[in-house]
C-alpha cells in the first residue's frame, strides 16, 4: 500500500530499513529536517494519522496505508494553520531549522497540553531562541513585549525600558519588523543547504568518511579494493589523491591569523575521529558500507591528551615535523601553537599594596555548538565547468578563497552559495566539508553531497576551547583593584584552527574592562591529541570572564564591599584607556557609546524589584532546606574583530518600485537579513516589506568576510546603510531633473519622491533614469574600523537546596548596551538565546573525552542541551545609548549575551552557599558533594 503524504499517494516505495524521514525528503518534503537521527531533537516531527512522531526513528514501512502530514501539508487551501500564524506573528524562531518540527508537535495540543509546555515540548529542542518566543507562539501571546517578564511572583512591568533612542517608524529603525523569511520558515519552504530537488542535481552521489580509531598514528597503507567492490561505490579518496598544501580549516579575513597545520587528507592522524578516507557512492548506505570495508594499516604513535602534559619536556610533538615559521606555529616541538607574555606596571607592587589577595585555578570545559543543522555541503560542476559549492557556512566568500588556494583554482572558477543556515555559533566558520566534496566533484565531474551525522558533529568537528586559568588578584580596602595576574593554558586539540585568535581575544576585553595599573598575562595555546577546538560564541571571552568575574566577587567579599559597588568603582568609563596586554590601547577601538553604568543599574534595580515581588507574593520563604543568593557579572566586547572585517553590499531600485539589497552575509538566526532590510528602508523612506534581500552568494558581490565576530550589523549593515543613502541621493537627483526643483526640495516618501507640490512615483523615476543613463544601483563598502565596545551585565537570584544540591533560578536578568536597537524583539531574542546556551554551558553541557582520547558524549541524549523546561524566563533591558560608529547608532549583540552568564550564576551560588565553584560545569552532583563537604575554599 502506498503512503499518503499531505493528501496524495507517495510516488516511491520505502527501502528495507529506511526511516520515514529520509523517505519523506526523497519525496520532496524538505521541511522534514535532520537534527539527530536518534529521536532526540524533534526537528523531523510529522503526523502519522494525526499523531506526532519523530520520523527519524519511525520505519517508513509502518506508514504504508496511513496518512502522513508534513509541515508542507499543515496549511489547507492556501490558509495557514493557526499554529503557523501564531509562530509567524510571535516570530517564534531564529534560524528556523527546528521550527517545522516544533509546529507539528504544537499543532496537536489542546488547552491542557498548552498549559504544560515544559512537559509537552520536551521532545523538541531549539538552540537559538531560548524558548520564550516559542512559548509566546504556541500560547498565542504574540503581543508580549520586552518589559512583560513573567515570574512565579507575577509580571514585572515596572522596569520596562525604552529600547530605541529614536521613535520607531513602522518598517524602519526601532520597529519589530518580522523576519523576511518568516512565511517560508513556517510553511517549510525555506531552503537550507541540502534542500535541493533531485531533478536539479541528476546523478547526485553521496560521500561518507572513514575516521581514525586512533588518537595518534601514521597511515602505512590503505587498501581501497574491498570498498570499491561494494555495489554502488564509485570512488575512494585518500591522502594520496588529495592536495598536500597545508592550510587551516579556520576562516578569517587574514588567513595568516591561523596556523597552516591541516591537509584535506593527511597521512598522519592526530585525534580519534580524524578523516582518513572519503568514499563516494550512489547512496548513503553504499558509501557507509564502502567506508567500513576499507583496510587501513597504521603505525601507532604516542599520544598526549592534556595541555599540561603536552608542554612537558619530552612530550610527543604532535606537529613536530612542521616548520614553525612557515606554518605560523610558535613552538611546534613543544606543542605550543601561540603564546602571549605581557606585563603592565608591576604586579609584584600591586600585590604588595593589596589588603586582600584571591588566588585560584579556574577551569572551563569543552562545549559543542549543537547547531541543529549539521555540517553539510554539495559540490558540482556547472555547464561551464565552474566548481559550484552549496554549503551550510557562515563564511561563503572565505570558503571560496580557501578552495582556490587548496586546489590551485582561479577564484572566478568557483562559486559558493549558502542557503538558509540552521545555526552556527562559530562552528561554521570552518572548512570541514567543502574541501572534500570539491575534491570528489573535480575528480568525478559529478555532483557529490556530504552530510555529517550528529555523532560526527561531536567527535570530528570543533568545540569551545577548554581553558585552565590560574588567577591571582589583589584589592585594597578602599575598593581599588591593585593587581591582576593570569596564567592561561588553552587546549586547542589536534589542530590550531582559531587557537591564536581565541587566546588573544580571551585575554583582551575581559581584562580591559577593568582599570588596574598592574596586569600580567602569560598564555599558551597548546596542541593535544583530542578533538579540535575552534570558534565558539564569545571567542575566548566567556572562559576568561568566568574566571575574572568570579575573582572580582571574591575580592569584594574579601574587603567587605558590595560586589556591584566594587565593579562600579573599578570598571572603565569614557576617557579611561582599555588595556589588557599592551601598554597602549587598540588605536581603532573607541567608546562609540557607553552604557555599562546603565546596565549595572538596570540589573541591580530589577533584582531589587524581583526580591520585593517574591516577598509580597509570600514566596520568599522556601523552607529550612533552602538558601537564597544573588550574583552578577559584567562583560565588554569589541563590536568588530581586529585587523579588518570587510563587507560589500549593493542597493538598487527595481522597475516595480521595490528595492533590492545584495549582501554577502549569511542568515543563520543572527537576524542580519531583517537588519539590512530595516536599515535600507530607513535610508530610503520606505518599509522593510518593500525591500528584498539577496545574500550569501559569492557571485552577487566582490567580497564579504562573513557572519562572525558579531559583525553582521556593524560591518555589513554599515555598508548597506552607506549604499542606501547614496541611492537615495541619486533618486532625488533624477526627481529634481524631472521637476526643476532644487535637490534640497526633493525628499523620498514611501513609494515616491515629493518635490514641492509634485509627487513622482518611483516607477516613473526608474523610467527617467533609464533614459538619462543613470544607474539606480549603488555599492557600499565598509572595512570594520573604527570599532566600538558593547556591554552586557547579568544578574541571578537563585535558591539552593542544602540537602540535595538542587538549584532553582528564581530570577534571571540581563541588561545590554546595544546602542540604538534596530529591532527590539529580534535583539531580545538574540539575548535570550545566548542566555539559554550559556546556562547549558554553566550547568551541564560538556564534551567528555576519556583517557584514550575518545569523545564519549557523542549523541544528544548523552549531551544535555537546554530543553524548554530547563530555561527560565529572563528579563531583558536595554541601555539608552547611540553609538557614533555603528549604523544609525546600533551596536553588535549576538555573541556578547553569552559571556557574563556563567560567572553571574556562580556568584549567585557562592552568595547563597558560601562555596566558590571554580570549574565548569556546576552540575547538581558537584553542588551536592560540595555542600556535603561544606567548605569556603574554592571547589
Amino acid at each position: 500500500m502506498a503512503i499518503e503524504i499531505n493528501g496524495s499517494a507517495s510516488q516511491g516505495t520505502p527501502r528495507p530499513g529506511q526511516c520515514l524521514r529520509t523517505f519523506l525528503r526523497e519525496e520532496g518534503n524538505f521541511g522534514v529536517k535532520k537534527g539527530c537521527d536518534g529521536g532526540d531533537c524533534g526537528a523531523c516531527t510529522v503526523h502519522v494519522d494525526g499523531t506526532p512522531v519523530h520520523s527519524c526513528i519511525y520505519p517508513a514501512v509502518r506508514a504504508e496505508g496511513k496518512a502522513v502530514t508534513t509541515i508542507e501539508g499543515l496549511s489547507k487551501g492556501g490558509e495557514l494553520h493557526p499554529v503557523q500564524e501564531q509562530f509567524l506573528e510571535a516570530q517564534g524562531f531564529q534560524c528556523g531549522f527546528c521550527t517545522a518540527g516544533m509546529m507539528m508537535t504544537a499543532a496537536t495540543f489542546d488547552d491542557e497540553q498548552r498549559a504544560n509546555l515544559p512537559r509537552n515540548l520536551k521532545g523538541n529542542l531549539c538552540r537559538c531562541t531560548g524558548y520564550r518566543s516559542i512559548a509566546d507562539a504556541v500560547c498565542g501571546h504574540a503581543g508580549a513585549h520586552s518589559g512583560d517578564h513573567q515570574h512565579d511572583a507575577g509580571a514585572d512591568v515596572s522596569g520596562a525600558q525604552s529600547v530605541a533612542a529614536v521613535p520607531a517608524t513602522p518598517g524602519q529603525l526601532g520597529d519589530n519588523v518580522p523576519a523576511p523569511a518568516g512565511q517560508a520558515v513556517v510553511t517549510g519552504t525555506a531552503r537550507y543547504a541540502l534542500d535541493v530537488p533531485a531533478e536539479q542535481l541528476p546523478g547526485l552521489l553521496h560521500m561518507k568518511l572513514l575516521r581514525s580509531p586512533h588518537p595518534h598514528a601514521r597511515i602505512v597503507s590503505i587498501d581501497k579494493a574491498p570498498a570499491l567492490a561494494v555495489p554502488g561505490v564509485v570512488a575512494v579518496f585518500t591522502h594520496e589523491d588529495a592536495p598536500q598544501l597545508l592550510f587551516s580549516s579556520a576562516q578569517h579575513e587574514n588567513y595568516t591569523d591561523d596556523p597552516d597545520d591541516t591537509r584535506v587528507l593527511d597521512n598522519v592522524v592526530r585525534f580519534i575521529g580524524q578523516r582518513v578516507a572519503a568514499v563516494v557512492a550512489e547512496s548513503v548506505g553504499a558509501a557507509e558500507a564502502g567506508a567500513r570495508a576499507l583496510t587501513v594499516q597504521y603505525e601507532l604513535l604516542e599520544p598526549v591528551f592534556t595541555p599540561q602534559e603536552a608542554i612537558l619536556p619530552g612530550a610527543p610533538a604532535i606537529h613536530g615535523e612542521k616548520d614553525g615559521v612557515f606554518s605560523r606555529i610558535s613552538r611546534p616541538l613543544q606543542n605550543v601553537v601561540a603564546e602571549v607574555h605581557a606585563e603592565l606596571g608591576s604586579v609584584a607592587d600591586g600585590f604588595a599594596a593589596a589588603d586582600f589577595i584571591h588566588e585560584h585555578t579556574y577551569k572551563t570545559q569543552r562545549v559543542q555548538h549543537v547547531a541543529m543543522e549539521t555540517h553539510a555541503s554539495i559540490a558540482w560542476l556547472d555547464e561551464d565547468g565552474r566548481l559550484m559549492i552549496r554549503s551550510s557556512t557562515q563564511v561563503p566568500f572565505l570558503v571560496k578563497r580557501t578552495l582556490s588556494r587548496v586546489f590551485n583554482l582561479p577564484p572566478e572558477s568557483i562559486r559558493v552559495v549558502a542557503g538558509r543556515v540552521g545555526g552556527g555559533f562559530g562552528g561554521k566558520q570552518e572548512v570541514l566539508t567543502e574541501d572534500l566534496v570539491a575534491l570528489a566533484a573535480l575528480a568525478l565531474r559529478k555532483p557529490v553531497q556530504l552530510e555529517f551525522t550528529r555523532t560526527e558533529q561531536f567527535t570530528a568537528t570543533t568545540t569551545r576551547h577548554p581553558f585552565t586559568i590560574h588567577l591571582k588578584a589583589g584589592a585594597s580596602r578602599d575598593g581599588s583593584l591593585t593587581a591582576l595576574q593570569l596564567n592561561v593554558l588553552t587546549n586547542t586539540g589536534a589542530y590550531g584552527n582559531h587557537a591564536p585568535g581565541v587566546m588573544f581575544h580571551g585575554c583582551g576585553e575581559s581584562l580591559a574592562v577593568y582599570k588596574c595599573v598592574n596586569k600580567k598575562v602569560d598564555a599558551h595555546a597548546v596542541y593535544t591529541n583530542t578533538v579540535p577546538a575552534g570558534a565558539f560564541r564569545g571567542y575566548g571571552l566567556s572562559q576568561m570572564i568566568f574566571a575574572i568575574e568570579s575573582a572580582i566577587d571574591e575580592l569584594a567579599i574579601g574587603i567587605g564591599m558590595d560586589p556591584l559597588e566594587f565593579r562600579l568603582k573599578n570598571m572603565v568609563r569614557p576617557g579611561d584607556h582599555m588595556l589588557s596586554t599592551t601598554p597602549e590601547p587598540e588605536e581603532d577601538v573607541h567608546y562609540g557609546s557607553y552604557g555599562l553604568d546603565q546596565c549595572v543599574s538596570l540589573v541591580r534595580d530589577a533584582l531589587d524589584r524581583g526580591k520585593e515581588r517574591y516577598r509580597v507574593a509570600g514566596l520568599d520563604d522556601l523552607g529550612p532546606d533552602w538558601v537564597v543568593g544573588e550574583g552578577s557579572a559584567l562583560s565588554m566586547i569589541d563590536t568588530v574583530p581586529p585587523r579588518g572585517h570587510f563587507a560589500h553590499t549593493r542597493v538598487s531600485l527595481e522597475a516595480n518600485g521595490r528595492f533590492a539589497v545584495d549582501v554577502g552575509t549569511a542568515e543563520f538566526g543572527n537576524g542580519t537579513t531583517t537588519v539590512h532590510a530595516q536599515l535600507a528602508a530607513t535610508a530610503l523612506a520606505t518599509t522593510a516589506s518593500k525591500v528584498t534581500v539577496r545574500q550569501s552568494d559569492t557571485d552577487l558581490l566582490e567580497h564579504d568576510t562573513g557572519a562572525f565576530g558579531s559583525a553582521g550589523t556593524v560591518v555589513a549593515g554599515k555598508a548597506t546603510l552607506g549604499a542606501a543613502l547614496e541611492l537615495a541621493t541619486r533618486i532625488q537627483t533624477v526627481a529634481a531633473s524631472l521637476t526643476g526643483a532644487a535637490l534640497t526640495d526633493c525628499r523620498l516618501v514611501d513609494g515616491a519622491v515629493q518635490c514641492g507640490d509634485r509627487t513622482l512615483p518611483l516607477t516613473e523615476i526608474v523610467d527617467a533614469a533609464r533614459l538619462q543613463g543613470v544607474r539606480l544601483a549603488t555599492d557600499g563598502n565598509w572595512g570594520g574600523t573604527p570599532r566600538s565596545v558593547a556591554f552586557n551585565v547579568h544578574g541571578f537570584r537563585v535558591a539552593v537546596n542544602t540537602g540535595t544540591g538542587e538549584l532553582r533560578i528564581l530570577q534571571s536578568v540581563q541588561a545590554a548596551d546595544a546602542g540604538v536597537v534596530v529591532n527590539p524583539r529580534q535583539c531580545r531574542g538574540q539575548i535570550e538565546g545566548g542566555i539559554a546556551q550559556a546556562l547549558g554551558a554553566v550547568l551541564y553541557e560538556e564534551v567528555k573525552v576519556d583517557d584514550a582520547g575518545r569523545v564519549t558524549t557523542d549523541i544528544l541524549r548523552q549531551y544535555h542541551i537546554p530543553s524548554f523546561a530547563d530555561v527560565p524566563r529572563s528579563e531583558v533591558y536595554f541601555a539608552t545609548t547611540n553609538d557614533s560608529t555603528g549604523p544609525l547608532g546600533a551596536k553588535s549583540m549576538s555573541e556578547s549575551p553569552f559571556n557574563p552568564v556563567a560567572p553571574a550564576l556562580a556568584n549567585a551560588i557562592r552568595n547563597a552557599t558560601g562555596i566558590r565553584f571554580g570549574e565548569l560545569p556546576i552540575a547538581r552532583d558537584k553542588i551536592y558533594l560540595a555542600l556535603r563537604d561544606r567548605t569556603t575554599a574554592p571547589v
